[in-house]
């Protein structure tokens, strides 16, 4: 009997492990300048936003992304709200491709993660120079734009091993 419960709660933490990856994905907010290396960086809740919205996971809530947005802002020191309306924004562009693609093709959804997060950053972009008066370099976007765009598709073959996992 123990055995079974012990089965039940793993069960449910594998279920809810995007949310939990998430929510340390931003609480952690990493960075590569003990590494020396400069030009790099990615954006992960990017990716882990739009493969999950874009596969309807049913244990994916879009109210613990819009949280976990919150943090975010808390954690990096961003007006409250920016990467909330930056999350949103992607399960809004997901949930609008989900809806309209007949055949689902990864390339064509690699291209359009590309445009939306493109779309997205140069909305935070706006956002924080005309409105707050933050003084940001347009080539760190552009370079983390360019990361996240090419990491997209070594994480949705490792999303896609965990999704099979849970489908088995």
């Amino acid at each position: 009997m123990a055995s079974l419960s012990t089965k039940s709660s793993f069960s449910k933490i594998y279920y809810l492990l995007p949310i939990i990856v998430l929510f340390i994905s931003v609480l952690n907010e990493f960075d590569f300048n003990y590494l020396n290396l400069k030009y790099f960086s990615f954006n992960f809740p990017f990716i882990l936003i739009f493969f999950f919205s874009l596969k309807e996971f049913k244990y994916f809530d879009y109210l613990l992304v819009f949280i976990a947005g919150l943090i975010n802002d808390t954690v990096v020191g961003l007006p409250l709200g920016i990467s909330s309306l930056s999350y949103i924004l992607i399960c809004i562009a997901t949930s609008y491709l989900r809806n309209i693609t007949i055949r689902p093709h990864p390339i064509k959804d690699w291209f359009f993660f590309l445009f939306i997060i493109s779309l997205i950053n140069s909305i935070n972009y706006s956002i924080l120079s005309l409105f707050f008066s933050y003084n940001l370099i347009l080539e760190n976007y552009l370079i983390n734009n360019f990361f996240t765009f090419l990491f997209y598709i070594i994480f949705v073959n490792i999303f896609k091993f965990y999704l099979k996992g849970i489908n088995d």
